[in-house]
């Protein structure tokens, strides 16, 4: 009898992605939606994504931390009730190496000692936000690869993301920003030279929300 040689696939569904990356299916979709994932669908309206863009993504260092946590066998819920509480998270979006470095100095200073990340456009800041979504995000616009109007409209486009704060500082006028398609409703957005103390304020009520006692279901 003649053996046939089994062909590998070439695609595989949203949730088999998810599981092979070791991540959510929140941050899968999230990475289909901004294009990191390659993704099409089919005439019954079922997603597929190419597992050629699944083996890069795989083979990026920055999704190292994730894989190991994805096959070390503990739950995510176990893993939260036995660990200290995160601290405050800021992720920063700056393509200008001296400003990402004057963020990470004056962030440090703030009272809640934030956690800093700093990337340089909108494709590594999607990777962190899959990885874990920060406590506020703060975005320049004008950034080489995805810049910050594409990675917004990313981010508003999961429901799970939609509630994220975030905060846009940037060098372009209003008429630029409009004239380029505007930033989803409800982002406030700030003028250069990067306005700390406003920034601050606004981090100290997002700590103070996260902060704040869940109240008990009425019984």
């Amino acid at each position: 009898m003649a053996h046939h040689k089994q062909i590998p696939k070439t695609f595989c569904t949203t949730r088999e992605a998810a599981a092979m990356l070791g991540v959510s299916l929140r941050t899968a979709q999230l990475w289909t939606e901004s294009g990191l994932l390659e993704a099409w669908k089919t005439d019954g309206g079922h997603r597929r994504i190419s597992r050629q863009s699944i083996d890069r993504l795989l083979a990026n260092p920055a999704l190292g931390q994730v894989s190991v946590q994805a096959t070390s066998g503990r739950r995510a819920s176990d893993i939260a009730a036995t660990a200290e509480p995160a601290p405050f998270s800021i992720l920063v979006v700056e393509d200008d190496a001296f400003l990402g470095r004057l963020y990470e100095l004056r962030l440090g200073e703030w009272p809640m000692r934030p956690a800093v990340s700093i990337v340089g456009d909108g494709y590594e800041a999607l990777i962190r936000i899959g990885h874990t979504k920060p406590d506020l995000l703060i975005t320049d616009l004008q950034m080489p690869g995805m810049d910050g109007f594409r990675m917004l409209q990313t981010i508003r486009s999961v429901p799970e993301l939609r509630g994220m704060n975030i905060v846009v500082v940037s060098g372009l006028d209003a008429a630029e920003i409009t004239q380029r398609g505007g930033v989803p409703e409800g982002i406030p957005i700030f003028p250069k030279p990067v306005p700390f103390d406003a920034l601050q304020g606004i981090a100290e009520q997002v700590a103070a929300v996260r902060q704040a006692p869940v109240p008990k279901a009425a019984l």
